[in-house]
């Protein structure tokens, strides 16, 4: 029986995969195939947490290859009523700086060929996305930090690409000049999905370059000053997550 073990989750990208200490790993058989990895549950604050590092713990599994309907499916198996979306993401914004959180209200989805709902052939649903993340959660989550004097963004709009590979000037030149902030490749369908089997999504996106470079008249993004700013920034992000999970009200957990 593995419900009841955690009631938030939390979807880990590059430099997660040591989030919990003193973890039970709990692997869970889905009907849409393997996980990318297995949970691993711990506690914060006294609360139940799973994480799953969406990539996979040795980050083997390509933004395009995740298996999200079945990631999604585990943390709603395992007992989840809220879950976080922490990713590494670029910059489409000049005031949107590498070392920035933001806590994204809105998505564009600029991907291909994922499957991306739960709702096939039999008890078909159509679930709104107006309003994809849950307002409450980012209230939670911009009060701590507030809390811990981070520079934050309390919204935004995340451009999710299909990836492996970065954006050309042309793409980035576009989103920029349609307003939109944050670009990033594994939101989506991952937000929806978890909207589908009636679970509350949080986005903190922590800013890691300038994706194309061309606001910031710097070098185009790479893997590796990608990795460079998440590793320096991941203490920060691991606080902002704690604190989270601590002051989230109860009623948000049933």
């Amino acid at each position: 029986m593995t419900q009841n073990k955690a009631t938030i989750g939390i979807f880990g990208g590059s430099g997660f995969y040591k989030f919990l200490d003193n973890i039970e790993e709990v692997t869970i058989d889905t009907p849409y195939g393997k996980t990318s990895d297995a949970l691993m549950v711990g506690k914060i604050a006294g609360r139940d947490v799973a994480f799953m590092p969406r990539h996979g713990r040795n980050h083997s599994i390509a933004p395009h290859k995740v298996n999200y309907r079945a990631n999604v499916w585990a943390m709603k198996e395992i007992g989840c009523k809220c879950v976080f979306s922490p990713c590494a993401a670029g910059s489409l914004q000049k005031h949107v700086k590498p070392g920035d959180i933001v806590f994204c209200d809105q998505y564009v989805d600029r991907t291909n060929s994922r499957i991306d709902t739960y709702f096939e052939y039999d008890n078909i649903q159509h679930v709104s996305s107006a309003d994809p993340y849950c307002p409450k959660l980012r209230e939670v989550a911009i009060k701590s930090a507030k809390e811990l004097n981070l520079t934050y963004h309390d919204k935004g709009t995340i451009v999710v690409i299909q990836g492996p590979r970065f954006n050309t000037k042309s793409e980035s030149a576009f989103y920029t000049n349609q307003g939109w902030e944050v670009v990033n490749m594994t939101q989506y369908p991952e937000v929806h999905l978890v909207k589908e089997l009636g679970m509350k999504p949080l986005n903190i996106s922590l800013i890691t370059d300038y994706d194309a470079g061309l606001i910031a008249d710097c070098e185009p993004v790479s893997h590796e000053a990608v990795m460079k700013t998440f590793e320096e920034n991941i203490v920060k992000l691991r606080k902002l997550l704690f604190s989270i999970v601590e002051n989230i009200p109860d009623e948000l957990l049933k």
